[in-house]
């Protein structure tokens, strides 16, 4: 893992005649100091060589990040960049504009919706290890929904957002669990399922939680003791714990005043996670190349990545979204436009489920009311990013910086392969 810090120490360590003078003071032969120059000026030029490309890539992300925070006035925001197995941080701005934190790799961010990505690998974990089937009526595990509609939607609808008219938000009047389950048994679908999807929170959170009660648990207490842990995550959260309470943001609203994420129904399983961008380049990582984890656990990730229904230029994952448009950024666009989080679009179902692909752009957005989250990543390339910020800014913005940043990864840093 290299940090801007790591790397100036590590230059330092590097100078040729440092080392010489160390070299004489050990009372070192002429022939033999001679050939321990070469060998230092020859580290030091590799040394230089990836300073360079360090100095390329920063630059890069630079002019990609800087003016999006001005114009959008984001008072922080941690980006972290894997590139075939090495890690990358780039930190701007402030934690808190009250306190002038600065942002780090380990500031902790509100990440919105891409907690979905969360929910969905805790219900592909539980598919792999026979607590459910994502083919199952959802009134298998909810006895309160029995004898409703929930009766012929299944897990798998509600995870893909097609159970036929689900809507973004619950109603202002559903405010807790009795009210929950009465609008539940009283909703009435639009449209058949699997033919239509409608971006939603309440179906994606009774998708969590219909999960949790299938593995015998409760749904906060599955992830923050089984599957972070499984994933080598230890500064990610769903309750921010007191002792780390100072390294979690604060966010800003449009007029500039700090929030944070309020307590509402199965927001922990819509958008409560809170994490920071070490711990969030390593999920990426992990989607990529999990080999060091549990076997289950690496079939259940991969399932996520199982292509549904089709909606223009996105593919609907299990949480994750895909689209075979790194180097278009017209269609990466469209496949992250309002026109998908706000509209009822139909879908084109395939059937069988389309196979996890590599030489696709697998990504998600979140945002929450002060914070504003983005991951992508191309598994064939083995690169990925994570953008965190502590202001709701433009979706559009989010992915436009991100994509300039992939692409130039190949093209000026060498990092990848040009394809």
């Amino acid at each position: 893992m290299i940090t801007q810090r790591q790397f100036a120490k590590d230059a330092d360590a590097g100078l040729p005649g440092a080392t010489i003078l160390k070299a004489a003071m050990r009372g070192l032969s002429l022939r033999n100091l001679g050939a321990l120059g070469a060998a230092t000026l020859f580290f030091g030029s590799c040394a230089h060589a990836a300073e360079s490309d360090r100095g390329r890539l920063e630059r890069i992300v630079n002019e990609a990040i800087r003016p999006v925070m001005e114009e959008y006035k984001v008072p922080g925001m941690a980006v972290a960049i894997t590139a075939q197995g090495k890690r990358y941080f780039f930190n701007y701005g402030v934690a808190s504009k009250e306190s002038g934190q600065r942002v780090t790799e380990d500031t902790i961010f509100e990440i919105g919706s891409v907690s979905k990505t969360f929910t969905a690998t805790l219900a592909s974990f539980g598919q792999v290890s026979g607590n459910l089937s994502l083919s199952d009526n959802a009134s298998k595990y909810m006895p309160a929904l029995a004898g409703s509609i929930f009766d012929r939607i299944s897990l798998l609808d509600l995870g893909t957002y097609t159970a036929g008219g689900l809507p973004l938000q619950f109603p202002n009047d559903v405010t807790d669990q009795d009210k929950m389950i009465a609008y539940y048994r009283s909703w009435r679908p639009s449209y058949p399922a699997g033919t239509h999807r409608i971006y939603s929170n309440p179906s994606i959170g009774l998708f969590g939680h219909l999960t949790a009660r299938s593995m015998g648990e409760p749904f906060d207490d599955l992830m923050e003791r089984k599957l972070f842990p499984m994933l080598g995550l230890t500064r990610t959260y769903i309750r921010v714990p007191q002792v780390r309470m100072g390294d979690y943001a604060y966010g800003y609203t449009k007029d500039g005043k700090p929030i944070r994420v309020a307590p509402g129904i199965w927001d922990a399983e819509a958008y409560g996670v809170k994490t920071t961008a070490t711990d969030l380049i390593r999920f990426v990582e992990m989607n990529m190349d999990g080999s060091e984890l549990d076997e289950t656990l690496q079939r259940a990730i991969a399932a996520t990545h199982t292509g549904y229904y089709r909606v223009g230029d996105m593919t609907q994952g299990l949480g994750w979204e895909m689209c075979a448009c790194l180097t278009d950024l017209g269609r990466l666009l469209s496949a992250n436009s309002a026109e998908l989080s706000f509209k009822t679009n139909k879908v084109t179902r395939l059937d069988p489920p389309l196979p996890p692909q590599k030489n696709v752009l697998i990504n998600k957005t979140g945002s929450t009311n002060g914070f504003g989250a983005y991951v992508a990543f191309v598994p064939a390339e083995g690169i990925g990013i994570v953008m965190l910020a502590n202001r709701n800014y433009p979706i559009p913005a989010r992915v436009s910086a991100a994509q300039r940043i992939l692409t130039a990864l190949g093209s000026e840093t060498g990092v990848t392969s040009d394809r």
